[in-house]
């Protein structure tokens, strides 16, 4: 089964050679890395937003971005099904192109945060979680300046199970103090309604190679396992 997954280039974003990286030479799929005005959404199984700073995160994190022709091609396969996935900056360009409700802000702190963190799976049916136990802890690292998540209407959130991650202790443990960034319910990472489109904050590419890795784990690959296996489960 040929599976081909486009990992999109913008402008000053940084993470994408990792995602490449980590589809090619780890998950062993084929990914091509395309220049967010080439991309064309025919050609692609799924999608992954990179994390980084694309177009320098002018104006506020992800906004230039949203306004991207890739938005558009991504907005066809969000339609139609295959997995929009965005990491980190990839997670604030979806909020601002409004694939996914809620926002990220300024982390509370005030401060650039860049630090492994323990991550409790709260929904295993998604496009990326599917590999995944409900209750599993993962370790994985973050980097960011604005990744405090927030929405207005959480309950309608939690009523349809869309939160996927959330902060936690070793031991799964919701805490004030195993949340790097104030976000709201120590929320990670979220996904839309039809569980095809994923954005968190933490980056899986970092923690999918023991080498990487401090405690030599390497949960991220499970992150793209579960992409291939929603793909191969879509087109089968």
């Amino acid at each position: 089964m040929n599976i081909k997954i486009a990992v999109i280039k913008f402008p000053a974003a940084n993470c994408d050679l990792d995602a490449i990286h980590v589809l090619n030479n780890v998950i062993n799929v084929k990914a091509d890395l395309v220049w967010h005005n080439h991309f064309k959404e025919s050609k692609f199984d799924g999608v992954i937003l990179p994390g980084g700073f694309a177009f320098g995160d002018y104006l506020r994190a992800g906004i230039i971005a949203a306004h991207s022709p890739a938005i558009d091609e991504a907005r066809i396969m969000l339609k139609d099904g295959r997995p929009v996935i965005g990491i980190c900056n990839g997670f604030q360009i979806l909020t601002e192109a409004q694939f996914l409700p809620g926002a990220l802000l300024r982390n509370e702190s005030l401060k650039f945060i860049c630090k492994w963190v323990n991550l409790k799976v709260e929904n295993n049916k998604t496009a990326c979680t599917n590999k995944m136990n409900v209750g599993d802890v993962l370790a994985f690292p973050i980097a960011h300046g604005e990744g405090r998540y927030y929405i207005d209407n959480l309950n309608e959130l939690e009523e349809n199970n869309q939160i996927i991650f959330r902060y936690s202790t070793e031991v799964g443990e919701l805490t004030e103090a195993a949340n790097p960034n104030g976000s709201l319910e120590n929320i990670a990472g979220i996904s839309n309604l039809e569980q095809n489109c994923i954005g968190l904050m933490p980056h899986p590419e970092r923690a999918s190679e023991a080498i990487l890795s401090p405690k030599r784990t390497i949960h991220g690959k499970l992150f793209f396992e579960s992409i291939v296996e929603f793909i191969t489960r879509r087109i089968s």
